[in-house]
């Protein structure tokens, strides 16, 4: 663990690797951009698939959409390497320690995820997450337990969801931040907290459809984010409300271009 450690220190240290980490914000933020377009597109009777899928077939259809894929699956990877080597530099506590890894560790699979995606779309192939969603929840419910078990996950994408939310409300993602001062920073920070909201509700939505999945026992409805985000024309003013997330995450997207060149690292 000690050489672990000597190597992620090592790591931190590097100029090059902490700029090339910064550009993943900027394509998480690009990324977010795509969807939240997508979603307003759908909210006003377009098509697409508002998700990572429909971003990277977005990207993939540019003049030069192999070569920026490329990109995005290198500075997602150098973005996941650095989460990775935070956690294992973490601090605190052994309770606390546990706790700053485990939630970096997961950020870290989340950009894993986006980053083969993007290689996958680069190379010409394909790729659904909601067809993902779908066989995990079907392999949960076949599982002993698997509707309580399904039923956890969803939940704690939920939590997750309403941790971006509360994080919105109360401006907690401003400790990541090395802000500058100034009439610079308010504009920023208005960005974050409508930006983390819509982000918010959109997981918080994607873990409603597990509950709903086991619930029901039918893992078909346990659909990703686009399936997610659809489901929200079913409510009264819908469309309205779908155009209102899509145009935050649209906002989202924007703030995590800012914050690849003042998050804390």
């Amino acid at each position: 663990m000690t050489t672990a450690k000597s190597a992620a220190h090592e790591a931190r240290g590097s100029d090059a690797f902490r700029r090339v980490a910064r550009a993943g914000f900027g394509v998480i933020g690009l990324v977010h951009i795509i969807i939240g377009a997508l979603a307003v597109s759908i909210a006003s009777g377009g098509g697409g698939d508002a998700d990572q899928d429909g971003a990277m077939q977005q990207i993939r259809s540019t003049p030069v959409g192999g070569l920026i894929l490329a990109l995005v699956a290198a500075a997602l990877l150098a973005l996941a390497v650095w989460q990775v080597v935070s956690g294992v530099v973490a601090v605190g506590g052994e309770v606390k320690k546990w706790g700053q890894r485990i939630k970096l560790f997961g950020i870290a699979v989340a950009y894993l995820v986006i980053a083969g995606l993007a290689v996958i779309y680069a190379f010409g192939g394909n790729a659904e997450s909601e067809k993902s969603s779908k066989f995990v929840s079907e392999v949960l419910l076949g599982a002993p337990g698997g509707i309580f078990l399904l039923v956890a996950v969803g939940l704690t994408v939920v939590g997750v969801g309403i941790g971006f939310v509360v994080s919105g409300f109360t401006t907690g993602f401003r400790k990541t931040l090395d802000l500058p001062s100034g009439a610079g920073r308010p504009p920023i920070v208005v960005l974050g907290v409508i930006g983390y909201i819509a982000k918010g509700i959109a997981i918080a939505l994607t873990g409603i459809l597990f509950v709903v999945a086991a619930w029901t026992h039918d893992p078909d409805k346990a659909g990703g984010l686009d399936a997610a985000l659809r489901s929200l024309t079913d409510l009264p003013f819908g469309r309205a409300v779908l155009w209102v997330v899509g145009a935050g995450l649209v906002v989202y997207g924007v703030f995590s271009m800012f914050r690849a060149r003042y998050a804390r690292m």
